[in-house]
């Protein structure tokens, strides 16, 4: 049989057309629909600051996440539920830059929610 009479049968067409189409779909949903298994862990500095941090008058909990350079930290983000006010942001921000040796600018501070 050659070639070109196979792809002439409109059966083998649809047959290979719905494989593509499907083949599609599949790519598209892992191209755009498909979440990360792999979630972000705390490192174990990040912990120990979180836990320092939860020691601070106004603050139920707080998550940290350090950005580093070449091993050094450079920044950091602070997520914190609690008392809401310039004393508290102030707080967690100094404690952090002084706890990462940072300055205080290289310090984000938000409430949670």
């Amino acid at each position: 049989m050659n070639v070109r009479e196979f792809f002439k049968n409109k059966t083998v067409r649809l047959v290979l057309l719905g494989v593509s189409a499907l083949l599609l779909l599949i790519l598209v949903y892992f191209v755009f629909f498909r979440q990360d298994s792999a979630a972000y862990t705390a490192t174990e500095q990040e912990k120990r600051l979180s836990v320092l941090l939860e020691e601070i008058e106004g603050v139920k909990s707080a998550t940290v996440m350090i950005t580093e350079k070449e091993g050094a930290p450079v920044s950091a983000v602070v997520i914190f539920e609690g008392e809401d006010g310039i004393l508290t942001r102030t707080r967690l921000m100094e404690v952090a830059a002084s706890a990462l040796s940072l300055r205080t600018r290289d310090i984000l501070v938000y409430p949670a929610g």
